[in-house]
């Protein structure tokens, strides 16, 4: 649940494109080849459409208190995102080595961070409208949802791909791709590596949220 730019923690540049490229791989084999191409999924679609643009007319409502504003971002980020899945995936590895305690802090942590790199990225391009282009069946309930971003500043449609998974009533989206960079696969390749860095220590990547996540971009 985190959007690319300026990150308060380095990254594994190397991993993070080889992960980008396996994973973009398989969506063009999958493009490429008529046999393993599937239909685009309304479900999916519709999910996409009604609570990423909730999220977005959130952010570009000038009138709004910013008090209010963030508390109704919030409720709208629980209804877009499986925010626990996202939470356990970008700590990658570690996520099972974490203690109840460092996974109670972690998770108040990063979701405070979260919530601050999506609004600030979102804001950053200051679109209005959400429109869903179309979608690619990865496999039945994991979907990829296309849509782009306009109005406000913006001056040409922005590209924003959205991987939900689920089905029926129980959508919920767990990666967002903005120019090209999976948010939630990058996000895991810094923490892993700051983690690495650190000997291991979940403790120190705890700190590093605590003190940059009200801020960053």
């Amino acid at each position: 649940m985190i959007f690319p730019g300026k990150t308060m923690i380095s990254s594994s540049t190397r991993r993070v494109a080889n992960t980008l490229l396996t994973f973009f791989g398989a969506l063009a084999l999958s493009a490429a080849n008529p046999a393993l191409a599937q239909a685009r999924d309304p479900g999916a679609e519709a999910f996409v459409q009604a609570k990423g643009q909730r999220v977005v007319g959130v952010l570009a409502d000038k009138g709004m208190p910013d008090a209010q504003k963030k508390q109704i971002f919030r409720q709208a980020i629980d209804e877009l995102a499986d925010v626990p899945r996202i939470t356990n995936f970008v700590l990658g590895k570690y996520a099972r080595a974490a203690t109840p305690d460092q996974k109670a802090r972690f998770t108040k942590a990063f979701r405070t961070y979260a919530e601050n790199v999506y609004q600030n990225r979102i804001d950053d391009y200051r679109g209005e409208k959400l429109t869903v282009t179309g979608s690619v069946v990865r496999k039945p309930g994991d979907v990829i949802v296309n849509t782009t971003l306009s109005g406000g500043q913006i001056k040409s449609p922005l590209p924003v791909s959205w991987r939900v998974l689920g089905g029926g009533q129980t959508w919920k989206v767990v990666d967002v791709q903005f120019k090209g960079v999976w948010l939630a696969i990058t996000q895991q390749q810094d923490f892993v590596s700051t983690i690495d860095n650190a000997g291991g220590n979940i403790d120190v990547l705890i700190n590093q949220l605590q003190k940059g996540g009200s801020g960053s971009r």
